[in-house]
């Protein structure tokens, strides 16, 4: 096994290698360190290891409950995908959004990143580690600087990854993951859980899935799919007899149609809405991995939402603070204004409170503790304070504000699906 998770780090290390974006960057030392040290840390949670690859987080001890330091390779992580952020995806972001569509180009740069690995274990070649939660929702969070629709957009891989890592069976796992972690690029598979009824609650789903024989039919409609219409499978959350399931469906099958479905932001997503009729799925394609749990899949998902939403939140307060110390308006600049200085002190103190909370949630999730509480107080305070943040960002602009030049209006569109997204990725 340590074979094999060497082969896929210098693999990475190699594609990495051949990618020019990184010396424009500046950041092929740091990548390259922070791959080594991935790899290395693969080599010693390998040698450690007591249980089988999926078994129980350990308990942490009673005074490690919460720690907001990161770690070296975090921290690398981050600094190398805010740099990302900024010099590619936030160039990029007003034509994708204009467009409705993910840049070709982009696609490639992001399948050099390895995000994927993150997702996926070392028994299947990736890099997921003890603290898989925060470092992806550090990944999101960096990303959500450069931008919130184009961040979700690529995270969708991940995510898939994610899901099936956690609640795949062995067989499953051994049969979809390697493909995340190949020298191609990582497969689309948007997760569908939206669907559209008033009041949306994913505890009680409307889609079906009845059992017949050695095959489940799915019947029902799913709507705001992240790539749902380029994914090659979709893993539909349906109501089986016995529960709540998650269901590997090829977007291909027999009774499902897609359709392009353009919603008020996450544009460049392109999201979709999926029908199902009498969809045969074999029931090998449920996840049913030991100890499936549907509240902690919906709150995997809320935390990836309110990480996103932390990053574009945080992004709107570093674009305003400069603009209100430049903008002159009577004679001074309208940062001297008790008025300006107080809303954008307000969105400080509301990206920090989001982002405490975030990192809490997923700190205790990590370490097998109960999080449904926490993931919930996270939501429930990004969704509003991430669209207070945007109105604040757009109302300090002023009529600026109010134009495509600048980012503050999509960034206040795409914040505002906090609210009512519902599943889509994973952390």
């Amino acid at each position: 096994m340590t074979a094999d998770i060497q082969g896929r780090a210098l693999a990475m290390l190699n594609r990495f290698a051949q990618a020019d974006w990184p010396d424009r960057l500046k950041l092929r030392k740091p990548v390259e360190k922070l791959i080594y040290n991935g790899s290395r840390a693969s080599f010693r949670a390998a040698a450690q290891r007591t249980g089988k690859a999926g078994s129980t987080p350990r308990p942490a001890a009673p005074d490690s409950l919460f720690d907001l330091s990161l770690s070296d390779e975090q921290q690398m992580l981050v600094e190398m995908l805010e740099a990302f952020a900024s010099e590619i995806l936030r160039p990029l972001a007003h034509d994708a959004d204009a467009q409705a569509a993910l840049p070709a180009a982009l696609l490639n740069q992001a399948h050099e990143l390895g995000l994927t690995h993150y997702a996926v274990s070392e028994a299947q070649g990736g890099m997921a580690g003890e603290r898989t939660t925060l470092s992806n929702a550090l990944i999101a969070e960096a990303l959500g600087k450069g931008d919130l629709s184009l961040a979700a957009a690529l995270l969708v891989p991940l995510s898939a990854a994610n899901c099936i890592r956690r609640w795949g069976n062995a067989a499953q796992q051994a049969r979809w993951l390697p493909a995340f972690v190949a020298d191609e690029p990582a497969p689309v598979m948007a997760i569908a859980v939206n669907e559209p009824t008033p009041l949306f609650d994913p505890q009680k789903l409307q889609t079906r899935a009845h059992k017949r024989g050695k095959h489940y039919l799915l019947s029902g409609e799913k709507c705001l799919v992240l790539r749902g219409l380029d994914a090659g499978q979709l893993i539909v959350a349906a109501q089986a007899a016995d529960g709540p399931g998650l269901f590997i469906v090829e977007a291909g099958a027999k009774g499902l149609q897609r359709s392009p479905q353009p919603a008020m932001g996450l544009k460049a997503g392109s999201t979709a809405r999926i029908r199902l009729n009498k969809v045969k799925v074999a029931k090998e394609a449920r996840l049913s991995g030991e100890g499936f749990d549907y509240q902690s899949f919906v709150d995997h998902a809320s935390l990836a939402w309110c990480a996103l939403a932390v990053g574009t939140a945080q992004a709107a307060l570093d674009y305003v603070i400069p603009y209100c110390n430049e903008r002159v308006a009577f004679g001074e600049p309208i940062s001297h204004r008790q008025g300006v200085a107080f809303m954008v002190a307000d969105m400080a103190v509301e990206v920090d409170a989001m982002r405490v909370m975030v990192w809490r949630a997923c700190a205790r999730a990590e370490q097998g503790l109960s999080f449904q509480r926490e993931a919930y107080l996270a939501r429930l305070l990004c969704s509003e304070k991430a669209m207070k943040i945007g109105t604040d960002a757009v109302q300090l602009l002023g009529g600026h504000g109010f134009t495509k030049e600048h980012p503050v209006e999509r960034w206040y569109r795409d914040l505002r699906a906090l609210a009512v997204m519902a599943g889509g990725l994973q952390l």
